[in-house]
């Protein structure tokens, strides 16, 4: 059962260029993020995300990144069992983002 609700690069995209920016966190590793970051995203490690949860918004559209999609989802999912229900996977993670750009 995936019901993690999920949303495309170019749509993400779109909406940032609609200044209709939701929350974006970044979980990745600190060196995937050194090779670039959507811009506006927070980078919270997957690993420190148990410990940061003060840091989100309860009501705040969140959406997840990852480089595929894979650990985003698995925060999306940790988030919803922790009472958090607006929150979004980026599809395809940064590999899909980047593709979008060309």
């Amino acid at each position: 059962m995936n019901s993690i609700a999920q949303i495309q690069p170019s749509e993400l995209r779109e909406r940032i260029e609609q200044g209709n920016v939701p929350l974006m966190i970044d979980v990745r590793e600190p060196e995937e993020v050194a090779q670039g970051m959507i811009p506006g995203a927070v980078h919270i490690p997957l690993g420190q995300l148990a410990g940061r949860l003060d840091e989100l918004d309860q009501d705040r559209e969140t959406v997840f990144i990852c480089r595929s999609g894979y650990r985003s989802e698995r925060a999306c999912e940790y988030l919803e069992q922790s009472g958090f229900d607006k929150v979004i996977n980026l599809e395809g993670g940064m590999i899909a983002w980047s593709e979008d750009e060309a």
